[in-house]
């Protein structure tokens, strides 16, 4: 992989870019955090290194998870995107080759159209008959 198509992927992935380097700073800050505790016995001189440390490697892995959930919603709202262009385009191929179903004049006899189903097909009929 070139260094171009790289810096091209990051940029087409910035919110997978992101939601890994705050999930490698989380865990960078949760062991610096992790090793300030370690070295003191007393609890009063623990609690700044919780603070900083462990407080700050929440966040950052809560932003990084964010992240990628985003990304996956992306992927999915683009499948979902190219899913209705394709039905659309299959409908308007199918529109284009059965001849008079684009016009609601030819569909069904005297002019009315179905409404679809079995009860629709009754009650056009039904109503015809009267």
């Amino acid at each position: 992989m070139k260094n171009n198509d790289l810096v091209d992927w990051a940029r087409g992935q910035w919110d997978r870019v992101g939601a890994w380097a705050c999930i490698g700073l989380g865990l960078v800050a949760l062991l610096l955090g992790w090793l300030g505790v370690s070295r003191t016995v007393y609890p009063a001189e623990q609690i700044p290194y919780l603070l900083s440390g462990g407080i700050l490697a929440i966040f950052l892995l809560g932003v990084g998870v964010l992240l990628w959930l985003s990304a996956d919603i992306r992927d999915t709202w683009r499948k979902l995107d190219d899913l209705d262009e394709r039905l659309a385009e299959s409908a308007e191929s199918v529109a284009r080759t059965t001849p008079g179903l684009g016009d609601p004049s030819t569909n069904g006899a005297n002019g009315h159209t179905s409404t679809g189903g079995r009860r629709g097909r009754r009650a056009v009929a039904a109503t015809e008959d009267r």
